[in-house]
């Protein structure tokens, strides 16, 4: 993963299902799929996301409300993505 650091990535995250990510600033994205894509690696899918620094996990009546949110915002029509992280 080297042809990602050297393009401007700032970190490669091996995930547990053998997935690669790759972290980089929103405006080094293009170089740095170039250079995977150079180096012999295909993209499932290369976007610019937002991650959050915590996460937390909801359990019960939480979680329940949570979920009302979130189909909540789901139904609304200016909403483009809901992604909520398992």
């Amino acid at each position: 993963m080297d042809a990602a650091i050297e393009a401007g990535a700032e970190d490669v995250v091996t995930n547990e299902d053998g997935s690669i990510e790759v972290i980089s600033p929103p405006n080094d994205l293009a170089a740095v799929k170039d250079a995977l894509e150079k180096a012999g690696f295909k993209p499932e899918f290369g976007e610019v996301t937002m991650k959050p620094q915590n996460e937390t996990a909801f359990e019960g009546e939480d979680a329940l409300k949570m979920q009302k949110l979130l189909d909540a915002l789901e139904a609304l029509d200016d909403v483009q993505e809901v992604s909520p992280r398992p």
